[in-house]
């Protein structure tokens, strides 16, 4: 059985919803990818309702949450999670070590008067992982590799690896002066690179509005500067920012396209059979 990749949720930073964004979407970020019988979900922004929902039509969920970081817009859509209040989920969630525990952190996020429920009073089993920078660890047929990366509040890279193929997501990131030598290394020959490419080079520098260096996002310029050294097979721009027409994120994929042949633009619905070619969702 081979690995593929669908998304659920591309943008950053606050849901968009509207005409403008009909085609890539609007929720943020979530992204499943299926390893043979292995489902590893990255991150749980507001695109994990729609998971759960089609999770749920499946029978008992067995699943595990690789966070890239805590920040709202990749943790907000876990209280609308429907598994999460069936017995018989199994949730796994694991993230990068952040100076507060995991748990206590999701469970703010549901505590009153934010949320009406919980996160100790929800059916479903949770379970916990807090992982450290270039730990390598194994769920069900995957071995996975964590990274730390750029951005304020820590952030951290996956490396999904099964059967010979490989998927690296690193969002919310930045390199500045150079391409960053631990994402580099991270994302060597990965047949699929999911990477944050939120602002416009000329967003970031400044020449547009106020500099966005140090904010802990990237362009896609830096994007294909990290497929080309790290000799990735396929780019996948991701984390689009929130007043990004469709319009204007086909520009993107254009722009990067020229440079990097193999690129697309995230887009909901998209589904990538790993190291072959890729396909829309009807």
């Amino acid at each position: 059985m081979g690995m593929s990749v669908r998304f659920w949720g591309v943008r950053g930073s606050v849901p968009a919803p509207g005409p403008d964004t009909v085609r890539v979407g609007g929720n943020t970020s979530c992204v499943e990818v299926l390893a043979g019988t292995t489902r590893l979900v990255l991150d749980a922004g507001t695109g994990l309702r729609g998971l759960g929902a089609e999770l749920q039509r499946k029978g008992p969920v067995d699943t595990t949450v690789l966070l890239s970081h805590v920040h709202w817009d990749h943790i907000q859509g876990l209280p609308f999670f429907t598994p999460l209040y069936l017995p018989g989920t199994r949730l796994h969630l694991v993230s990068g070590a952040n100076g507060s525990p995991l748990r206590d952190v999701l469970r703010r996020q549901m505590g009153a008067p934010v949320f009406p429920v919980g996160l100790d009073e929800v059916p479903a089993s949770l379970s916990f992982l807090e992982v450290k920078d270039r730990q390598r660890f194994v769920i069900g047929e995957c071995e996975v590799t964590a990274a730390r990366a750029n951005h304020p509040d820590a952030v951290y890279a996956y490396r999904i690896e099964q059967g010979g193929r490989s998927v690296v997501y690193a969002t919310d990131t930045e390199h500045y002066a150079c391409v960053d030598p631990r994402l580099r290394a991270l994302a060597r020959k990965a047949d699929v690179l999911i990477y944050d490419a939120q602002y416009l080079p000329e967003e970031y520098n400044g020449a547009r509005g106020p500099g966005r260096v140090g904010w802990g996002h990237s362009t896609w310029e830096a994007a294909v500067a990290l497929a080309r050294e790290a000799d990735v097979g396929q780019l996948v721009l991701f984390h689009h920012d929130p007043t990004r027409s469709d319009q204007a994120v086909a520009q993107v994929e254009d722009s990067a396209r020229a440079l990097f042949a193999d690129t697309l633009a995230a887009t909901e619905g998209l589904t990538l059979a790993v190291g072959a070619a890729a396909s829309r969702a009807a």
